[in-house]
């Protein structure tokens, strides 16, 4: 694929709400990083899985890959299959749907020089389908009002809306690693209505490094996210607690700080990496210089290392018990599951703090009473 849009699909959801970051993230090198790689390489695995199972040509890309790897392999074999069994479900209604895979999507009538990749679109009388594969463990990912999404539908409908008689979208997140499948059906003139009222004037502030400064969670992917000014306004508002104690906090104090900790966090984070590369470049900061951090020994060779002490009459290895993970890759799930289902336990988790927007079942401590009496009746 070619370079990025600038108002692309996948970050509409930041310059959405913060339409001037667009054109600042301009002057910031897209570095890259392994989960972006990975992701690709997850993408490309997928489209070679889907094309196959639709009967396509496709060339095998596993050797090309730098991430692969059993996981992967199953997560492309599982979106290949939900893809084909939705594609049969629809074929029920609609004899000739069509099929398209990595799909240029273009959303220009709405933004200019937009467009993005559609990794499936299906097109059938009555519905457009948009599927969207994430691989992606970190945070979940919802296809409710989901931009991104909205915007690959608006480029499906460009291509296809005067030849197909659509009158809604499905649109699809499917998340395997997080065992999440999201999906959200929009009627076509609401999209519009969207398009024209939220996404068009937003992305005419965007493309032309306008409109107001926001800061919030869409800060995270941002390539400015470092050294822009409102998200230091706005991190730096907890000041006004002035440091305080906890015990001198009201109870909304400490709800409001709860509410900002996680960014603040990763604000101050990623403010320390940004000095680090800038002093390494020359950039000086009073009272600071790049020092040597601490490291470790290592040894140069395993393998010499092994060869060296078993010819000394030692052994050089250590014997345990292969952890979950390495165990059921090696039996496989369903042995696994055979063998050793009776004897795997998942204790409760530390309690922890998280909003009420938490999918999580609120924090109830194990009662030692019946704990005891398991125990006891276990023995």
């Amino acid at each position: 694929m070619g370079k990025h849009a600038l108002l692309s699909a996948s970050s509409s959801h930041r310059w959405i709400v913060c339409p001037p970051s667009a054109r600042l993230s301009e002057q910031f090198e897209d570095k890259g990083s392994e989960y972006a790689q990975e992701g690709t390489d997850a993408h490309a695995l997928c489209e070679y899985k889907l094309r196959r199972a639709l009967g396509m040509d496709a060339k095998d890309p596993t050797e090309d890959l730098s991430f692969y790897n059993e996981e992967m392999e199953q997560c492309a074999e599982e979106y290949a299959s939900y893809v084909m069994e939705l594609l049969g479900e629809v074929k029920e209604c609609c004899k000739d749907p069509v099929v398209l895979v990595e799909q240029r999507l273009d959303y220009s009538r709405f933004v200019e020089s937009g467009f993005g990749t559609g990794d499936c679109v299906i097109i059938a009388d009555g519905t457009l389908y948009v599927i969207d594969y994430k691989h992606g463990k970190g945070v979940e990912v919802s296809a409710l009002s989901n931009p991104q999404m909205m915007c690959y539908a608006l480029g499906a409908l460009e291509l296809f809306d005067g030849i197909y008689d659509i009158d809604s979208v499905c649109m699809t997140i499917y998340q395997p690693r997080r065992e999440n499948i999201s999906v959200c059906t929009l009627g076509k003139d609401e999209l519009y209505a969207w398009a024209e009222n939220v996404l068009s004037p937003a992305a005419k502030l965007a493309y032309a490094g306008e409109g107001e400064f926001c800061a919030g969670e869409h800060c995270r992917f941002c390539k400015a996210k470092a050294v822009c000014r409102k998200r230091a306004e706005y991190n730096l508002e907890l000041a006004r607690y002035d440091f305080a104690v906890p015990d001198t906090l009201e109870t909304a104090e400490i709800a409001a700080v709860l509410d900002r900790a996680d960014d603040l966090a990763a604000w101050v984070t990623d403010v320390k990496e940004y000095a680090l590369q800038q002093a390494l470049n020359g950039t000086e900061y009073p009272g600071y210089k790049v020092v040597e951090g601490r490291s470790n020994r290592r040894y140069i060779s395993e393998d010499a290392v092994a060869a060296t002490v078993t010819k000394a009459g030692y052994d050089p290895y250590a014997h345990k018990v292969l952890g979950l993970t390495e165990m059921q890759k090696m039996l496989g799930k369903k042995r696994f599951d055979e063998l050793l289902g009776a004897l795997v336990e998942k204790p409760q988790g530390k309690p922890t703090l998280a909003p009420v927007s938490d999918k999580r079942p609120v924090y109830r401590p194990a009662d030692p009473v019946e704990s005891a009496k398991q125990d006891f009746n276990e023995k």
